[in-house]
């Protein structure tokens, strides 16, 4: 695979990549300002086409009324408020189905150019198959909402949002490794390795508090405790084990799962700079030693917007960015993983 073929393909990746970024950051918002059960038919393919007139649209809005969200929720909703939740999920939907196509078109022309090899095209198929599974798991969630509960699952919304980042990595590494290859033939040393390591166990940290924000969201557990650093005037909240079997609590009582999320931040918060101050100590190239001192202060970032958002009890916009945050401070972890490796 020459050099422009290698950048072409990395560039069409990177592309795809800040759409599942947008994808991330409107699915936030979709759930925040609880659009996400406003579309209660899954059409793959004619569902790209909206309600065009006053007809289409009082039938959609028929539809959603009778569900457990109109009834319970939001009954005597007037149409002109229904469009404004509508639009959301439908835009979420739509930006999803262009992905796909986005994905999808730019591959079969690199596979017809012969510009990628086999086993990249096979990474791309297996990376294409997961798509299509995202859209399916996203109605499971959705779907989960429409029967008794007017809410979705917290485990199929975790699973939703846990599958969109393990797309994201596969696609960002592959682009990572075709505009960066390893070249280098010397042994790295122990220092070194150790650092990469460590690098490696954060990334991972981070995939599991985005997780444990998943089920934060899916539980609407933000809304419990809104003070810092104390929950209810301790540090670990009194009803912390009050379902019973023990292990329900840490996906099903709003205390227990806020705790999670906090003591997942905490331990970043230990590491992420003990990271830092370990790659201060050891030999750098320039872009490795960048990538370090950002990964430091997105933490600051990100945890500073979690903070807001807790204490002002939840804004969208406030949410929406902390979300963003997440996948932004993830995406830094995974270039500075990739970059300790090549050296």
């Amino acid at each position: 695979m020459d050099q422009a073929s290698r950048k072409q393909v990395a560039t069409w990746l990177l592309v795809c990549c800040a759409m599942i970024f947008a994808m991330v950051v409107v699915g936030g918002v979709t759930r925040l300002t609880h659009s996400g059960l406003s579309m209660v038919e899954w059409k793959p393919l004619i569902g790209t086409i909206p309600p065009l007139n006053q007809v289409q649209w009082d039938e959609v809005f028929h539809k959603y009324q009778q569900t457990p969200e109109y009834l319970k929720v939001n009954r005597g909703m007037a149409l002109e408020e229904f469009k404004g939740i509508f639009w959301w999920e439908y835009f979420h939907r739509l930006l999803g189905r262009s992905i796909g196509l986005v994905f999808l078109l730019p591959f079969l022309y690199f596979l017809a150019r012969k510009k990628i090899d086999k086993p990249l095209m096979l990474k791309f198929a297996g990376i294409f198959l997961l798509g299509g599974l995202q859209g399916g798991m996203g109605w499971y969630m959705v779907a989960s909402g429409l029967v008794d509960n007017p809410h979705v699952s917290q485990y199929r919304l975790t699973a939703h949002l846990g599958l969109a980042f393990l797309i994201y990595t596969a696609i960002l590494w592959t682009a990572l490794g075709l505009l960066f290859p390893k070249t280098a033939t010397t042994r790295t040393d122990g220092d070194h390795r150790s650092l990469q390591k460590f690098s490696t166990i954060l990334a991972s940290l981070i995939f599991v508090m985005v997780l444990s924000g998943g089920f934060v969201a899916g539980t609407r557990a933000g809304f419990t405790y809104n003070t810092f650093p104390l929950m209810g005037g301790n540090f670990i909240p009194e009803d912390i084990f009050q379902l019973e079997p023990w292990y329900l609590n840490l996906f099903e009582n709003l205390a227990t799962v806020q705790f999670d999320h906090r003591l997942i931040a905490w331990l970043l918060a230990f590491l992420i700079p003990l990271f830092w101050l370990r790659s201060r100590k050891i030999m750098l190239p320039g872009r490795a030693r960048l990538y370090c001192n950002l990964f430091l202060a997105m933490l600051v970032v990100q945890i500073a917007l979690g903070i807001c958002t807790l204490l002002l009890v939840v804004p969208v916009h406030l949410a929406a960015t902390h979300q963003a945050g997440a996948l932004l401070l993830f995406t830094i972890a995974l270039i500075t993983n990739h970059e300790l490796r090549r050296i």
